[in-house]
């Protein structure tokens, strides 16, 4: 069953020719592969370009290895990367005349020196390179240092619940409570039983991102880092900071982990794409804050697969699939802070602050959300709207809800809608 990509197909097609490398990146396993040599070289089949001039090249293929005298053993024991000039030697014999070809390479940081072979072929006019990359330096997010400023990275997410439902064959109802429990990784979506899709999510988390991270950065207490995971895992949607992630591991796990450890944890796991992180803003003060910020995982379903699937909020899941949503349509997502100064009954100025979940921002445009996961009576919305009646200017303010109702707005011009018709219309919030 093909599960369509086309937001990200339609990303490479926009930049063919650019004379820029295109760089696919993500968390593996989540279609960048796909994506590039069965979706986009489709295209390029269907757009008329001849299979003679469409060189693809997998760096962990044993048989594309072989291709150029390599061996994907022989790599693995000396521990080394693809020679460049047996590769440069193979697509030499490609290239026979001065017509546009296109390089699609697969898991290119297993190439010695790519930066140097990438570069190289962005000198040539007939050349048009796209790539993807699952660890390494692939995965950190310097691309354009990388690629000497010329590189244009495409950055890919799991399923969106949109893409989930293309292939889901029960109701949307359903079908959200299925993508919040395990998530949107393709080769998981595509399982059959409950079983099958947790045991592949243990799976790749024990096999895969684990053992990548590991390897990438030389980690020596592999156990203190993934109790850090767990904790993580469990504090979704909450706000910490290394200094309050030590004083836990402390109370929890007698351990005397540093906090400058932790925080070079928190950039391995945000390196590898498995989290995110989402900074405080001060919406009055036009500035941001550093610390705390809240942490959302790329993909649900590896999360809830971290703790064993014991641990299920409704409320923080419904949080993290909207802030993963948001950031797939290309909004930058902050934490909204409001601060307040109020008078008690005897006149005592008390200074608090306000939450808004989200203050979304895509070139000229702002959003301000907060997700509700219910609204049962006036009193919870009251308390929901409290911190957008408070901020002076005229961006729209917007609430999502697991409730089914329609689309509407109230006498202060605040949107209310349900969560499926947000994360079924990409235009939604526009309207």
């Amino acid at each position: 069953m093909e599960i369509r990509r086309d937001f990200y197909l339609d990303k490479l097609i926009k930049r063919k020719n650019n004379g820029l490398i295109k760089v696919i990146t993500g968390i593996r396993r989540c279609g960048k592969s796909y994506l590039l040599n069965n979706l986009f070289y489709h295209h390029l089949l269907d757009s008329g370009v001849d299979t003679s001039h469409i060189i693809r090249f997998a760096f962990d293929s044993a048989d594309d290895l072989y291709l150029i005298g390599e061996s994907l053993i022989g790599i693995e024991k000396e521990k080394r990367g693809v020679d460049p000039e047996k590769f440069m030697a193979y697509v030499r014999t490609k290239v026979v005349d001065d017509e546009m070809y296109y390089l699609l390479l697969d898991e290119i940081q297993m190439l010695d020196c790519f930066e140097a072979v990438l570069n190289g072929y962005l000198r040539k006019d007939n050349m048009d390179v796209f790539v993807t990359g699952s660890n390494a330096k692939l995965l950190s997010k310097d691309i354009a240092t990388e690629f000497a400023g010329r590189g244009d990275e495409v950055h890919m997410y799991p399923l969106s619940f949109a893409e989930f439902m293309s292939v889901y064959e029960g109701d949307k109802y359903m079908g959200l409570s299925e993508y919040m429990l395990y998530g949107g990784i393709p080769l998981v979506v595509l399982r059959d039983g409950a079983n099958d899709k947790a045991a592949a999510l243990q799976n790749l988390f024990s096999e895969i991102y684990i053992q990548d991270i590991f390897r990438r950065n030389r980690v020596r207490n592999i156990g203190e880092m993934e109790d850090l995971l767990n904790i993580l895992s469990s504090a979704i949607g909450s706000l910490t900071n290394p200094e309050k992630l030590k004083n836990t591991f402390r109370t929890v796990k007698k351990s005397k982990i540093t906090s400058n450890t932790i925080k070079k944890y928190l950039d391995y796991f945000e390196d590898s794409f498995l989290i995110e992180s989402a900074q405080r803003y001060d919406i009055k003060g036009k500035a941001y804050i550093e610390t705390p910020k809240k942490y959302y995982f790329s993909d649900l379903g590896l999360r809830n697969a971290r703790i064993n699937f014991r641990q299920f909020e409704q409320t923080h899941s419904m949080e993290n699939v909207i802030y993963n949503e948001l950031r797939m349509r290309g909004y930058r997502v902050d934490v909204g802070v409001v601060p307040i100064a109020e008078k008690d009954q005897n006149g005592k100025v008390t200074r608090k602050q306000l939450e808004v979940d989200f203050v979304c921002n895509l070139g000229s445009s702002r959003y301000y959300i907060q997700s509700a996961y219910t609204l049962p009576d006036e009193a919870k919305r009251t308390q929901e709207i409290r911190p957008f009646r408070k901020i002076d200017d005229s961006f729209r303010k917007i609430i999502i809800t697991r409730d089914i109702v329609p689309m509407h707005y109230d006498e202060y011009g605040i949107l209310t809608v349900n969560i499926y018709d947000f994360l079924l219309d990409p235009k939604c919030l526009e309207k």
